[in-house]
């Protein structure tokens, strides 16, 4: 890597201190930043993503993680033909959402893996995840749930090239260094027929690492704050609007605000975008394809004041997912869309 784009991808990280990966597509899995929503629907949710940030440049972010969460000791009664999927009627007509009801009492867990690689150093998050589900009235649902493990971070030194032989920000050691530390999340869900609210935080515990040989500098892993609300907006009785927003806090820095808006058709095709305060915007497309796989597809285009951002060739986010034990035939989120 030359020593140019070296001190780029640290300015860059420097400034936007930004220690968690970004996701455009938020909306499709919310629990990768609110472990409240372990076991939140009838089946076991099963999501695989890679994110290639910046095409073209050397060294440039990468983010890969696998998630699964399901329900434990939960129980969905249905009386509404439209609770299934049959031939000729929509799933998920207005008859619906008119019978929705609140979740019975029940819990959930969960498990995550993200890697996040930036240039030379590579940060792997591996938790566990657990959350209590109750109705509050007969269509609002209210759960907490907390997330626990540990994150790795390592530094390869042998991507690193620089122009003289000692630099006091790398330190003197050529072997690579490799650091531990714990990981707690935290978060609340609320969320009915027609609309949610997300409160969760991660990175809870703040860590001050030394990953160089000079005690002179040193990185303070901080806490991350997302706030999260979305609608479901009824277009006719195959068509509804998913408006939603995300508010990301980091201390001492401007608040983070993505917009994102999803049009769905039935059961089947959505799309969307997404626009991130700062940054830039992506375009979003997926379906469904049976009762047990889902795949979307995002493209960003960076545009934010950095000069990244006008020598990359955009970004590409890919998320598969399976829904297992999918008895109720779901094709679609009911509580998360």
């Amino acid at each position: 890597m030359k020593k140019g784009l070296v001190i780029l991808l640290l300015l860059v990280e420097g400034v936007v201190a930004q220690q968690r990966p970004h996701y455009s597509q938020y909306i499709m899995n919310n629990y990768i930043v609110n472990p409240a929503i372990s076991g939140i629907e009838n089946y076991v949710d099963v999501k695989l993503s890679n994110r290639n940030q910046w095409i073209g440049i050397d060294g440039a972010p990468r983010t890969f993680y696998a998630t699964i969460h399901g329900p434990i000791g939960k129980k969905d009664y249905r009386g509404s033909s439209t609770s299934f999927d049959m031939k000729g009627n929509n799933p998920r007509g207005r008859e619906y959402w008119a019978n929705y009801t609140s979740a019975e009492p029940h819990h959930g867990v969960g498990f995550t893996i993200v890697n996040y690689a930036t240039g030379y150093i590579n940060r792997s998050t591996t938790y566990a995840t657990y959350a209590y589900h109750i109705g509050l009235n007969g269509n609002t649902s209210l759960s907490a749930g907390f997330g626990a493990g540990f994150s790795s971070i390592t530094v390869n030194r042998n991507k690193i090239t620089l122009a003289t032989a000692y630099d006091p920000a790398i330190g003197s050691s050529i072997t690579d260094v490799s650091k531990i530390k714990p990981e707690l999340n935290a978060g609340l869900w609320l969320y009915s027929s027609n609309y949610f609210l997300g409160l969760s935080a991660q990175q809870i515990i703040p860590v001050k690492m030394n990953l160089i040989d000079n005690s002179a500098y040193k990185s303070t892993m901080i806490p991350h704050v997302f706030a999260t609300g979305g609608v479901r907006i009824p277009i006719s009785e195959d068509l509804f609007a998913l408006p939603s927003v995300m508010f990301r806090y980091i201390s001492n820095l401007p608040l983070g605000m993505d917009l994102n808006t999803k049009i769905q058709y039935r059961d089947f095709l959505w799309i969307g975008a997404n626009f991130r305060r700062g940054d830039g915007f992506a375009a979003i497309t997926g379906m469904n394809i049976g009762q047990t796989v889902n795949v979307s597809y995002a493209y960003d285009l960076n545009r934010g004041k950095y000069l990244l951002s006008t020598m990359n060739k955009g970004t590409h986010e890919i998320i598969l997912g399976f829904t297992l034990n999918n008895k109720y035939g779901d094709l679609c989120p009911r509580n998360i869309w």
